[in-house]
């Protein structure tokens, strides 16, 4: 693809991915296949959706700010799993050869997908499974954000729908809240992982710099026709996305 038209659908599918990440979450779903559409191998293009889309993320956690203030000071231990987790996930995509995970990549789409549908699904059940000794279940969300860390390091998406069962497993019922430590803990995985790949030399840098500002820019002003369409809308839109991703690059191999 020329290279004009490719930095257009570079940003194009970062400012979506903004929008959506600052109203549903599931932006990845956008960004990670279209970087693969647009000719990156597929390590390199998980690689570089990750350092990409990080910046757009910032805005969701400013913007939980107070919420983050009134959380428990025992919650901020599930950083450390989610920085370990992080970064093992990313050495785990490093070792994974190009071919393996060309096979994974419409799976893990799939399967992004299907929790993304279930997400409601999923914080319900655990919040009535574990409200009421959240506490006492300190130790198994930890142990539970380590392999959700390790899963946001090697891929990503859905991520966030996994970090709000383990907030559900504490017993956490206010959404806010929830997702003011999701996007914290998000950040913290993304971060670890952002800086591996870079240091590791996996990313495509041209793609990250128009992506980042895609990101951003979505994440401030698409958040807007975001909130028009609808929480019920954006979530089909992102549902269909990754049906046909996911399809579409089955067929491919």
């Amino acid at each position: 693809m020329q290279l004009l038209p490719h930095a257009l659908v570079a940003f194009a599918a970062a400012f979506t991915a903004g929008a959506i990440n600052s109203v549903a979450g599931g932006g990845t779903l956008v960004s990670f296949p279209t970087l693969i559409w647009l000719g990156l191998p597929s390590v390199a293009a998980n690689a570089t959706s990750t350092v990409a889309i990080w910046p757009g993320s910032l805005g969701g956690m400013w913007g939980f700010r107070q919420e983050l203030r009134k959380t428990e000071v025992g919650m901020f231990a599930l950083i450390a799993p989610s920085v370990v987790g992080g970064i093992s996930g990313a050495l785990l995509l490093r070792m994974t050869p190009t071919h393996v995970f060309d096979r994974l990549v419409p799976l893990l789409i799939l399967f992004a997908t299907v929790l993304f549908m279930a997400q409601e699904w999923v914080a319900r059940t655990m919040n009535m499974a574990m409200q009421e000794e959240g506490a006492r279940w300190l130790p198994a969300a930890m142990v539970f954000q380590l392999l959700v860390g390790v899963y946001g390091g090697y891929f990503g998406a859905g991520l966030g729908i996994l970090m709000l069962a383990a907030l559900g497993i504490l017993g956490l019922t206010d959404i806010h809240q929830m997702n003011a430590m999701k996007n914290l803990l998000a950040l913290s995985i993304n971060g670890v992982a952002a800086l591996y790949f870079v240091w590791m030399g996996m990313v495509w840098w041209p793609d990250v710099l128009v992506m980042a500002t895609g990101a951003i820019a979505g994440g401030i002003g698409g958040a807007g026709v975001a909130r028009r369409l609808g929480r019920p809308a954006v979530r089909k839109i992102v549902v269909g996305i990754g049906i046909f991703m996911a399809f579409s690059l089955m067929l491919k191999r």
